[in-house]
């Protein structure tokens, strides 16, 4: 009997250490755009925590400093599993939502997108690409970058034509410089028509520089370092998806003119060390990031 009381008590502890971690784990997941929370969920989720922490002491010190009975130690066992099975119903519930959410946001993106022909697929295709390139960056550039809040800021980088006209969108030659001023204007419509979500608060930047220039000749003039990491990558996925696609007033590129447009403006208009890490990836790789709805 005594033998079991240990294994349980042991058993449970093991499960109690591997409780805290995955529920870390779980408070590093909800650092984005759908699952931060405010000021008062954040307090719950570390109040959690330390609670979890209390129980594990309080389930260690019974272990050493006193002398469970097999009721005990089943108690203790059962609320280790317990905690166990919450987490991984929380952790999968979560993961589920993430996944519902951003499947119904490419709905309707894909719905803006439609109003435009030179846009539809346009902003699918960035995320597809984006994420795609997050996947080979480096762990140092990774760490500091939440993959859902990137793909977000990459799928509603251009919501903001939601405000610009549609003679403007759809003009098959070039515009002047009055359109251009309004077009101009559509990465900040973005961030005011997303500002009622406070949790995007964090990704506005990301949409507003998407078209900032590392030599300072963007739409708000920032230079190299002062552009959010996210913007210059959501920039390098833009203007590749830019140039492959069919537009009313060109013809598409193919992949090798793109890359050769990207390593020329490599420095001046894209980050060239970014940019070494974009050319990087297969070509074959970034063809399944078409969606359905382009045609070439």
């Amino acid at each position: 009997m005594k033998i079991l009381i240990i294994c349980l008590i042991i058993i449970g502890s093991i499960v109690m250490i591997t409780n805290i971690t995955r529920y870390i784990q779980f408070l590093h997941s909800t650092h984005d755009v759908l699952s931060s929370g405010n000021r008062r969920d954040r307090f719950r989720k570390h109040l959690a925590l330390a609670l979890l922490v209390f129980f594990l002491l309080g389930y260690l010190f019974i272990a050493f400093f006193s002398k469970p009975d097999i009721v005990m130690a089943m108690v203790l066992f059962g609320g280790s599993l317990f905690v166990m099975i919450v987490l991984t119903l929380m952790y999968g519930l979560l993961e589920t939502t993430k996944k519902r959410s951003i499947d119904i946001a490419e709905v309707l993106v894909g719905v803006i997108d439609a109003r435009d022909p030179n846009l539809n697929g346009h902003s699918l295709h960035v995320q597809a690409i984006t994420m795609l390139f997050y996947n080979y960056l480096p762990n140092s550039i990774k760490k500091d970058i939440n993959p859902v809040s990137l793909e977000y800021a990459a799928l509603m980088h251009d919501v903001g034509k939601l405000g610009v006209p549609e003679a403007i969108l759809n003009k098959p030659s070039k515009l002047s410089d009055e359109e251009w001023s309004i077009m101009r204007t559509h990465p900040k419509v973005g961030v005011k028509i997303l500002h009622p979500l406070s949790t995007f608060s964090s990704i506005s930047e990301w949409i507003l520089y998407h078209h900032e220039r590392v030599d300072g000749n963007g739409y708000y003039k920032l230079k190299a370092e002062d552009i959010p990491i996210p913007a210059r990558i959501i920039a390098i996925a833009d203007t590749y998806s830019a140039i492959t696609m069919r537009r009313s007033y060109k013809e598409p590129r193919t992949h090798e003119e793109a890359i050769k447009i990207i390593t020329e403006v490599a420095g001046s208009q894209l980050d060239k060390k970014l940019v070494d890490i974009f050319l990087t990836i297969p070509k074959e790789e970034l063809e399944t990031c078409i969606p359905k709805q382009i045609k070439y």
